[in-house]
């Protein structure tokens, strides 16, 4: 809580204005201790009324109006304060204060180092500096994981892939559009992760625009029942198998939850050992094609009380697959 001064700038007087003045002030500290922050208010203005150059009058009221959140009012108060008494602490103390109370932490600093200059032997002083210090690389940081989660880029991270698929594939439309499935289905999982803190395990699937029965097949099938036991595991594959084949998709995306894979089997031979990632929350993503198999886990952390998607790993797909392959491996076309 902030603090009033009981001040020596009034002088009692036993000839009206500055005695009655001072009696105005100590009411108004005793409202503040009170909590009456507006009762404290409304005293020390009319103590400024009969005494307009005292300096502590404008600090205890700039701290009535900070208690009351009336920052434009405080800011005046306090930039009054140190107008009257440049060399006082508190001046530039409460000027920090309400500064602070703003959000701009770089003013609030400023003020706060003008403080300790006319006090340096102030710890309260020095504990706010430090303390506005902190706020500023923490509003850094929140400012930058708010850049990294609304600036997704996937692309730059899938580069690598290109001259894999562009070799496999030879034709460069064939391989581009596949790029680009993949690209925005990540990106989009990563969005979802990002505001839900989840996405759904689904398979997403590359349609042919002009051979598949669009009525018949949609471009995205569910499978959050896949990975409930080994049953209904071996049972999925086979029905996504077909689904591809009838629906003459070019390429699919497994997209599922670390937290529903909860059975070994799903990776063969690794069993109960221990996973790099084990200790992290996130998403997993397998792409398939007929001659490009690809996994990578997604981690997620919460930084800054924000849920963050980490750059993608890339995982041995022959160990941690979700679900063996979907299409028919093809020869390379030039």
């Amino acid at each position: 809580m902030a603090e009033t001064e009981s001040g020596s700038a009034a002088t009692v007087s036993s000839e009206g204005g500055r005695g009655e003045n001072t009696s105005l002030k100590d009411k108004g500290n005793e409202f503040f201790k009170a909590g009456n922050y507006l009762k404290a208010a409304a005293l020390y203005t009319q103590a400024i009324k009969q005494d307009p150059s005292n300096p502590t009058l404008y600090s205890n009221r700039a701290a009535a109006f900070l208690q009351l959140a009336k920052l434009n009012k405080a800011l005046v108060d306090a930039e009054t304060t140190i107008t009257l008494k440049p060399q006082w602490e508190k001046g530039h103390f409460r000027k920090g204060c309400v500064l602070e109370a703003m959000e701009r932490y770089d003013d609030a600093l400023a003020a706060f180092q003008m403080a300790l200059q006319n006090n340096p032997q102030s710890q309260e002083v020095s504990r706010k500096i430090k303390k506005i210090n902190q706020l500023v690389r923490d509003k850094k940081r929140a400012q930058e994981v708010e850049n990294m989660r609304s600036n997704i880029d996937m692309a730059k991270h899938l580069d690598t892939l290109k001259p894999e698929m562009s070799e496999k594939y030879g034709s460069e439309e064939c391989w581009k559009e596949m790029f680009t499935f993949l690209v925005e289905t990540i990106e989009a999982a990563v969005k979802s992760w990002h505001e839900t803190s989840k996405v759904d395990a689904r398979v997403y699937f590359l349609l042919d625009n002009e051979k598949t029965q669009t009525d018949k097949y949609a471009p995205v099938v569910n499978i959050d029942k896949a990975f409930e036991s080994p049953h209904t595991h071996s049972s999925c594959f086979p029905f996504l198998r077909q689904y591809a084949e009838d629906s003459f998709s070019g390429a699919a995306c497994i997209v599922a939850p670390k937290n529903i894979i909860s059975y070994p089997q799903v990776w063969k031979g690794q069993g109960s050992r221990k996973w790099r990632y084990g200790q992290n929350d996130g998403f997993f993503v397998q792409f398939e094609s007929p001659n490009v198999r690809k996994l990578w886990f997604i981690p997620s952390s919460n930084e800054m009380g924000q849920t963050l998607c980490r750059d993608p790993e890339v995982l041995d797909i022959s160990a941690h697959e979700l679900i063996p392959r979907l299409f028919k491996e093809k020869l390379a076309k030039s």
